[in-house]
Formats: structure tokens, C-alpha cells, sequence
């Protein structure tokens, strides 16, 4: 039987070492005998005949398996599928999940866990939904589930997307001491007293507030007989789309009044306020009200960390569109969503139908700018979601119009989040007023 290659290749091998032997006693200064001499001679005609065979075996194998056929096998042959990328889940998936099978039970979460199971949601969202406890004020999502919906909403959230930091609240409350007063220092003499240091400290409270949004889903998404991420994603964007276009409002312009959180144009400080000239808006009349806003800010020492502004589309586009005597931009980095050098937050929220002036006349076109070290505000949140649902209630659409879920075969969903919202320093936020551009 002939051997295999790799015994030859042991075989050469300890014929090398003893190669190797012989030619150690010489290299000591030793002289060869006779024996030694025609014993060496033989192992090295071996070592070469061996390699040669190797060689002869190696060139076979390759051979062999060059021209190698199939088997084919006519008993139960085996047909394959060829294999398909699956589709990644979507982000928020598992609140989407629980949401469509709460809806379909309408709140009954065991029912709802059956679902999850009959439709292939996950054993995890099945096993969150026969953990559910249900209350008056709906089903209270786990943290693990509500934390990834809340994430998702910095991308539409501008305030959020500008650098506002997010706290948990303990028990529905957080406290952030801030340094109000700064400590006495000064160079003194070599008999003088060092002064006393002397530093006023303030607090920013923030208690959470409720915030509920209303999202209308099809009953046809509904009845999906199992998971996709296509039905998730808009699930889950019509959920944070809803949150993030009320949170901003809050965060930006709601007084505080009447459970709501306080936004930063009642956080701003009086003298932190402008009114925009009236006057017909000229590229140094624009820049010099601009420059007001940074000014306030440099000149009360922000941090200036996440500075950003904040203003509606008619204004950015106002701008935009400003040319120079050569019919150059006059502001070319809003292309790039800059302004000055600080990134610019375009929302809906900052309405363009506020009064400019006082009196019966005045016109009600103005807008605002607010100009803020969004590194130095801070939302404080609850991380669990409450939602509840119907399917006979009625909500009003954007138009302020009446609709019926039971005549649209649609189920409302009630998303409620506890949050607040604040700066550590009032002094990090600038407001410009009656901003007519673009009007």
C-alpha cells in the first residue's frame, strides 16, 4: 500500500535530524570516520529520493481533486433554497410590537401575550405583556421596552438633537444645584486677609409632567398575522413623531402654566429678550440682531458647549435666500444647517402668527429666534411609557377637525410620558422677538 504523504514527510523528517547529528560533530572540530562519512552520503541519497516522492504524492492529490465529480445521489435528493438576507428589525420594534398586540386585545395584555406569541413577535414581548399590570390610566410599558422609543426621538426632538441632556426622574422629581453667585478672588498683599469666599447657590427643579399624545393606527395594521419591520417602523414613527412635535413645543414656548413644562421663552431673563427692529431688514440690520443674541450669552459666560439656534422654516429660508451686492449668500453655511457657527434646529413650533406691537392693529405675523447653550438644559424623564386605547373615541386632526376612529376602522392610541424640562442657568438662553423676515 503506498504511503501516505504525510508518513513520507515524517520519514524525511527524522532522517534530517539525523543529518543534522552527523553535521553538529564535524562543526564541533571533529573529523568524520570512515562510517560516518558513507553514513552520511546514504542519508542524504534518502532525504532526495524521499522528497522526490513527496513531491510525486502532492502532485496526485491535486490531481485527484482537480478532476473530482459530484455524487449524485437519485434517493431523496435534497433541494435547497438559496439563502436571503433577513430584514433588520426596527429600531423601537419591541414597543411597536407590544402596541400592536395590546391594540388588537384593546388593553387585554394576556390576551395581548397571546398574540405576541401567535404572530411570532418574541418570546421577550410575550413574557413583558403577561407581566402588565393594568390601570385606570392605561398599561405602563416596560423600561426596557419605553427606553428605546425615547431614544428615538432625539433625531426628531430639536431641542433634544441640539445637546439637551436627559436625567431620570426619581419618583417623579430631580433636583440640580447650580452655582448662582461666583466666589470671591483677589490678589492680596503679605499682611493682608485673604478674603472670605462667599458663593450663592441656586436650584433648578424639575418634576415630571404629563404629556399625552394621541397616534391614530389603520385596524389593518392591526390585523397583521405576523411581524414586520416595515409595520413596525411606522408604528414606532408615528408614536415618537407625535411625542416629539408636542415635547418641542413644550420645551420651547409652553409658560408653565397649568401642569406644563416651562420652555425657553419664559426661562429667558427679561434683559436676555429683544424685540427685532421693524424697520425694513437689511443685511447689516439682520447681522447686528443676530450678533445681539451670541453677545448675550459670551457676555454672561455660558459654557457655550452645545450652542444652537432654534427658529421656524419661513426664517431660516428668509435667510437663506439673502444676497450680497455681488448676489453672493450672505449666510452660505445654512446650506450645511449652520448659522454663525452653530447648528440651526428648524421646527413648526415656533409659530409665525404671533402679534408685533401692541394694540387692535398690530399685526399678527411675527415669529422668534432663540439662540441657547443647549449643553446646559436638561429633561428630566420618567423612562416608562403609559398607553391605552379605543376604538370609538374621537381626536381632532392637525386642521382642528373632528374625526371618528370607529368610522375611519382605526384605533387610538394614547402614548403618555412624564417629563420636564430646564436650563441650569436662565442666563444661557436669548430670545429675539417680533421677527417679521420673510413674513
Amino acid at each position: 500500500m503506498a504511503k501516505k504523504v504525510h508518513e513520507l514527510r515524517s520519514e524525511r523528517a527524522a532522517i534530517n535530524d539525523q543529518v543534522q547529528a552527523l553535521a553538529a560533530i564535524e562543526a564541533s572540530g571533529e573529523q568524520l570516520s570512515a562510517d560516518q562519512q558513507a553514513q552520511f552520503a546514504d542519508l542524504q541519497s534518502k532525504f532526495s529520493e524521499l522528497t522526490a516522492q513527496i513531491e510525486r504524492a502532492e502532485t496526485a492529490e491535486r490531481m485527484a481533486a482537480a478532476a473530482a465529480l459530484p455524487v449524485e445521489s437519485h434517493a431523496n435528493p435534497i433541494r435547497t433554497v438559496p439563502a436571503s438576507p433577513k430584514e433588520p428589525e426596527a429600531k423601537g420594534a419591541g414597543m411597536a410590537k407590544m402596541v400592536l398586540a395590546l391594540a388588537a386585545a384593546q388593553g387585554n395584555h394576556r390576551e395581548a401575550a397571546q398574540i405576541a406569541m401567535e404572530r411570532g413577535y418574541g418570546e421577550h414581548i410575550a413574557a413583558s405583556l403577561n407581566t402588565l399590570t393594568a390601570g385606570a390610566g392605561g398599561v405602563l410599558v416596560p423600561t426596557n421596552l419605553s427606553s428605546e422609543v425615547i431614544e428615538l426621538l432625539r433625531p426628531k426632538s430639536v431641542v433634544r438633537r441640539l445637546g439637551a441632556r436627559s436625567l431620570p426622574l426619581n419618583n417623579g422629581n430631580i433636583t440640580l444645584p447650580r452655582l448662582k453667585g461666583g466666589a470671591v478672588v483677589g490678589y492680596i498683599g503679605s499682611d493682608s486677609d485673604i478674603p472670605v469666599t462667599n458663593q450663592e447657590f441656586d436650584d433648578l427643579k424639575l418634576s415630571g409632567k404629563k404629556l399625552t399624545a394621541l397616534v391614530p393606527i389603520s385596524n389593518d395594521l392591526l390585523a397583521t398575522s405576523s411581524s414586520s419591520p416595515g409595520v413596525d417602523a411606522i408604528v414606532v414613527g408615528d408614536l415618537t413623531a407625535a411625542i416629539a412635535a408636542r415635547e418641542d413645543k413644550a420645551f420651547i414656548r409652553d409658560d408653565g402654566q397649568s401642569s406644563n413644562p416651562k420652555g425657553l421663552r419664559y426661562w429667558a431673563p427679561t434683559a436676555n429678550v429683544y424685540p427685532a427692529s421693524q424697520a425694513e431688514p437689511t443685511i447689516a440690520q439682520v447681522s447686528l440682531e443676530l450678533n445681539k443674541l451670541v453677545l448675550v450669552l459670551e457676555a454672561a459666560d455660558a459654557n457655550m458647549s452645545a450652542a444652537g439656534w432654534i427658529m421656524a422654516p419661513r426664517t431660516k429660508r428668509f435667510l437663506q435666500a439673502m444676497r450680497d451686492g455681488n448676489g453672493n449668500k450672505v449666510y452660505p453655511e445654512l446650506d450645511a444647517g449652520m448659522l454663525m457657527g452653530y447648528p440651526v434646529g428648524l421646527t413648526t413650533q415656533v409659530p409665525v402668527n404671533l402679534a408685533v406691537g401692541s394694540g387692535p392693529e398690530a399685526p399678527t405675523n411675527g415669529s422668534e429666534i432663540y439662540f441657547a447653550d443647549f449643553g446646559d438644559c436638561f429633561i428630566g424623564e420618567e423612562e416608562q411609557l403609559i398607553i391605552d386605547y379605543s376604538k370609538e373615541a374621537t381626536y381632532k386632526d392637525s386642521s382642528g377637525n373632528v374625526v371618528s376612529a370607529f368610522q375611519r376602522d382605526q384605533t387610538l392610541v394614547r402614548v403618555i410620558a412624564k417629563h420636564d424640562f430646564g436650563p441650569r442657568h436662565a442666563e444661557s438662553v436669548a430670545v429675539l422677538t417680533q421677527v417679521q423676515w420673510g413674513k
